[in-house]
């Protein structure tokens, strides 16, 4: 048991430096290969990566880009979801799965969430108009949505699926992986992401190959060769130097995660007998645990202590993406979504990351539980 009087501790949220020490001798090597071939823009280490993505996916298209919206945004092009389409999708995200549905010029329509704060599929059966193009899950947290509904609806409506599987690469739902279920998966490699850059960054999967090609050319001006362009198309090209980063991440993802499930497992051992509310994992899914949310009517008073105990945490996300400011223009106020909304008053999001040690996790605990106490 952990001296609850410690209050010199000091744990943060994440641990950057810590995983730059750990892979210090590869990352400089990489780095310095990339400036001796000057290969910066599509070297050869950007086709590398989206082959060992194919591989660890088990999906035969990979498409890289330079961010996880991009990865929504292209991947809504080539779907051609536009002006006067609509696209299902939950309240409680990042604001960049609902940002890049306005950006392409189609309608963001929000379906209410489930107590482990993925999308509930009832919601979204309720939500299909004739004017819905596509369904945008988002596997929260690291834990994917219940997807075996979400396609039987897709396929009834004849829509398509877009994961946005920014929070959850290497996750699984019933045996398939994160981001392969619907017609396309959309990720991020965002420094804070379990698989992670050194800057922004992203890819787009598919088991589609003309939606696949169809990226490919608008992450490149719409250019199928050096002079003619086919469509108008953007700049969305991932550099080769985060493409050397993200090689090296990738073969070090699986310690990753399971460092990740040890610290959450830990968590729910030691906080068992605390009020708080864990969301339990089901059977057939593998949770790679991204963050961890718990959930407490004391929210606010618990971060604060824990802050006063040297215990930093955040909040994901703390006001829904309908009652933002930018989204007033689509007429959603407090009530319309009250799952999501009763959840972002009482989510806190501890450390997790794979630096932690079991110390660290009891120590926490110590704090949770003497707060409650």
């Amino acid at each position: 048991m952990m001296d609850a009087d410690i209050t010199t501790r000091r744990i943060g949220y994440v641990n950057l430096p810590a995983q730059f020490e750990e892979e210090r001798t590869e990352i400089m090597r990489a780095v310095e290969g990339v400036f001796r071939r000057g290969d910066f823009i599509g070297g050869e280490a950007v086709g590398k990566l989206e082959q060992e993505l194919t591989a660890y996916l088990g999906i035969p298209h990979v498409v890289t880009l330079n961010s996880g919206t991009d990865a929504l945004v292209l991947a809504m092009k080539a779907l051609d979801i536009g002006p006067g389409d609509e696209v299902i999708t939950p309240p409680n995200s990042f604001v960049a799965s609902t940002a890049s549905i306005v950006a392409v010029g189609a309608t963001p329509v929000f379906a209410d969430v489930l107590p482990d704060q993925n999308i509930d599929p009832a919601a979204v059966e309720a939500a299909v108009t004739p004017r819905t193009k596509a369904i945008m899950p988002v596997h929260l947290t690291g834990r994917m949505a219940d997807m075996n509904p979400l396609m039987a609806i897709a396929r009834k409506h004849k829509l398509a699926v877009i994961e946005d599987s920014a929070q959850a690469v290497g996750s699984t739902y019933d045996g398939r992986m994160s981001g392969t279920i619907g017609t396309l998966g959309c990720f991020s490699g965002h420094p804070l992401k379990n698989l992670n850059a050194a800057g922004d960054a992203g890819f787009v999967v598919t088991a589609d190959a003309a939606l696949a090609d169809r990226i490919k050319r608008l992450r490149n001006h719409g250019l199928i060769n050096r002079s003619d362009v086919t469509e108008w198309g953007t700049v969305s090209r991932l550099d080769t130097l985060q493409a050397e980063v993200l090689r090296i991440r990738l073969r070090h993802l699986p310690s990753v995660i399971e460092r990740r499930r040890r610290n959450a497992a830990q968590y729910r051992d030691e906080l068992a007998d605390t009020p708080l509310f864990m969301p339990p994992c089901r059977n057939i899914e593998f949770n790679t645990f991204h963050t961890f949310v718990v959930q407490t009517d004391r929210r606010d008073e618990l971060q604060k202590f824990l802050a006063a105990k040297g215990v930093e945490t955040t909040i994901h996300y703390p006001v829904p993406i309908h009652l933002q400011p930018a989204a007033a223009h689509l007429g959603h106020g407090k009530g319309s979504f009250p799952v999501a909304e009763r959840q972002a008053g009482q989510i806190l999001t501890f450390p997790i990351n794979q630096f932690l040690s079991t110390a660290d996790i009891s120590y926490i605990c110590a704090m949770v539980r003497e707060f409650f106490a």
